[in-house]
């Protein structure tokens, strides 16, 4: 199998090249590209770049800047309103409709 491209610059490499060429395909990972590995024309595995640890301590505006910055999280493009809190609406069921449901499978499961 040729490698060819896939979605978003990710590539699909046989077994086969991947072992004939690791090295080509470790730079395009070190580089930012994901790198597809089939079998038999089914995708087995994934190549890509290790993730870089965030420090868990620190001021919480320095954990969101470094989550930004390697792409795990997008910060908000304005601020937020004083006073604004964020409240969970739920689903709109009523109420014990979650409980009702819980039961129904597990009498399903005896």
């Amino acid at each position: 199998m040729t490698t060819r491209d896939y979605h978003d610059g990710m590539k699909v490499v046989g077994i086969k090249q991947l072992k004939a060429r690791l090295s080509e395909y470790v730079r395009l990972v070190k580089r930012g590209e994901t790198v597809l590995v089939a079998e038999r024309d089914e995708v087995v595995a994934e190549l890509r770049p290790a993730r870089r640890h965030t420090p868990a301590a620190g001021p919480l505006e320095d954990v969101l800047e470094a989550l930004a910055a390697s792409g795990e999280v997008t910060r908000a493009a304005q601020p937020k309103r004083k006073g604004w809190t964020w409240r969970s609406r739920g689903l709109g069921l009523p109420p014990g409709t979650a409980q009702a449901l819980l039961d129904e499978l597990r009498r399903e499961r005896a």
